[in-house]
């Protein structure tokens, strides 16, 4: 696959993934809600470390620099 997601999206997927995880190990967010974010949070750290983001190959967008 074509690597499409840069250093900057890297990182903030990444630092919003542990924002999550965060906030689910405090209880602050619980129940179902709480295990789509961490869902979500996973998926952003498998697409950071892949470089990437299924999404955005659909909508023809990259933000890596080339």
């Amino acid at each position: 696959m074509k690597k499409n997601i840069g250093n900057v999206d890297r990182v903030l997927r990444i630092v919003l993934a542990l924002a999550i995880a965060g906030l689910y190990y405090e209880g602050i967010i619980t129940g179902v809600t709480g295990i789509v974010l961490l869902v979500l949070a996973a998926v952003f750290v498998a697409t950071s470390f892949i470089g990437t983001c299924p999404i955005y190959l659909g909508l023809g967008m990259s933000t890596r620099k080339t």
